[in-house]
């Protein structure tokens, strides 16, 4: 790659707009523009993550790592140099695209009682937990010709997924979560696959810029698992989207002493149980403390709330969890 290039690619791409879409807002403003905050790349207590936006470069006094967005992507999402150019190519083209889709979903929820309906019986009842995690819709149509009245060329949508080959949209009677690189579209329909992504990665640690400054996390593996703890309160929760972690996610739980609670579905089959041993074992060799919580037997987090369990028996949960 020339010279040129990546500098034309850190231009379309100014670091502070990367900073400020992956969560991150600064607690001051010094001199010259410049902007102190908490640092993304490892445990910060105390803001040390310094940007200029002038020049588009960071430097954190705590970890004592620097430098421009590329290398800001390579440390954050545990990449080299290669895939971090990649991943923000791939970041300039879908984040407004996703933006744009996520927000014309949103626009759709309330508009169907099936989706409202869908979410009472997930026991998603609060408001503010819909707004918190920008749930939406998709019916039967209509985001292709909204996408291209904005401005997004076909070719675009059909590279992004989110309208199939042949010119429908692809996701179509689902709830709507937009995640950090990705949207999760969940069918409310039992004729349907249940969980459906679009193409790429499903991103990190779900919410985990909201999370990561917790000293105890609770991992759990679904969106809905999620929602009901968060609900109750348990503002400390954040979602792997499945019982398995990529490289991504597995480096945000480590990059500092902290202890997470696995509360994975207690499946019949054990595999939920069995999921939840291995990924303890790889986080105590690096010197994470895990606990596993013993959710009853064929319940996880969603089905433990909407069936009547309430914030105070899982907190008598989380204080029986064993390592």
């Amino acid at each position: 790659m020339s010279c040129q290039t990546l500098d034309e690619l850190k231009q379309q791409i100014p670091l502070l707009d990367y900073l400020q879409a992956h969560d991150w807002q600064p607690t001051r403003q010094l001199s010259r523009g410049r902007l102190m905050g908490l640092c993304p790349l490892h445990c910060d207590h105390k803001p040390s993550f310094l940007v200029d936006p002038s020049k588009s470069l960071f430097y954190c006094y705590g970890c004592g790592r620097g430098g421009d967005v590329i290398r800001f992507v390579q440390d954050y999402r545990h990449v080299e140099f290669l895939p971090a150019v990649a991943l923000l190519y791939q970041w300039r083209g879908l984040a407004p695209l996703m933006q744009a889709a996520a927000d014309f979903y949103r626009m759709q929820l309330h508009r169907h009682g099936e989706a409202v309906e869908y979410l009472q019986q997930r026991g998603l009842r609060s408001p503010e937990l819909i707004e918190h995690m920008r749930i939406g819709y998709a019916h039967s149509g209509g985001l292709r010709s909204w996408l291209m009245q904005l401005g997004h060329p076909l070719q675009a949508l059909h590279q992004s997924g989110l309208v199939t080959a042949v010119g429908y949209d692809a996701y179509r009677h689902r709830l709507v979560f937009p995640l950090q690189d990705n949207l999760y579209g969940r069918s409310i329909s039992a004729s349907a696959p249940p969980h459906r992504f679009l193409p790429g990665s499903k991103g990190g640690l779900y919410a985990w810029e909201q999370v990561r400054r917790y000293p105890e996390v609770i991992l759990v593996e679904g969106l809905f698992d999620y929602a009901v703890l968060w609900q109750a309160g348990f503002y400390n929760v954040t979602c792997a989207m499945g019982s398995h972690l990529n490289a991504h996610q597995y480096g945000q739980l480590c990059d500092c002493p902290r202890t997470v609670y696995l509360a994975f579905d207690a499946d019949t089959n054990g595999s939920g149980e069995q999921a939840a041993q291995a990924l303890a074992c790889r986080l105590r060799q690096r010197r994470v403390q895990v606990r596993r919580i013993a959710l009853p037997e064929g319940h996880d987090p969603n089905s433990f709330f909407v069936q009547g369990g309430n914030a105070r028996q899982f907190q008598s949960l989380l204080e029986a969890a064993q390592p």
